[in-house]
């Protein structure tokens, strides 16, 4: 199925990373969004249950190897070029914690980053998106309360 204008939403993934204190953001490399820090993640692949592609997604872009801890949100991203809809994804964002792997940007991740929370707030100076801000801020606190000492270096 085409990603741009495509005849059907395409559903995908998104995983909040939170280590030392820190949450990792990609700088997008490809529409939608191109060139804005947002979560790693991408399309579902068919056959691929939502956990399997967030760690696929993570490895691919960030070279880290993760576990997904629950849920966060499921949104819609719709992105209109006038009447037509551009970019139409259903994105099931996850809450991950780092298990192995090496840091480094690939794929349609152009850049990588770890980030503390004043770093992703609305007055940031990085280019995020609000609705992704949202998103890693309800990560942020449930990560707080199921892995307490994750988050004592930003503190």
């Amino acid at each position: 199925m085409r990603r741009e204008y495509p005849t059907a939403p395409m559903v995908a993934v998104g995983a909040v990373i939170v280590d030392g204190g820190r949450v990792l953001l990609v700088r997008r490399g490809t529409e939608p969004l191109k060139d804005h820090w947002s979560l790693p993640g991408g399309a579902l692949e068919l056959g691929e249950s939502l956990t399997e592609g967030v760690v696929r997604e993570v490895r691919e872009e960030t070279g880290l190897i993760v576990q997904p801890a629950e849920l966060i949100e499921l949104l819609d991203r719709i992105h209109r070029d006038g009447d037509r809809i551009r970019y139409h994804y259903v994105i099931a964002d996850y809450l991950c914690r780092v298990t192995g792997g090496a840091l480094g940007a690939a794929t349609d991740a152009a850049e990588v980053r770890w980030v503390s929370p004043p770093e992703w707030s609305s007055h940031s100076a990085l280019r995020i998106d609000p609705i992704t801000a949202r998103v890693i801020d309800q990560g942020w606190r449930r990560a707080a309360k199921l892995w307490p000492a994750t988050q004592k270096e930003a503190l």
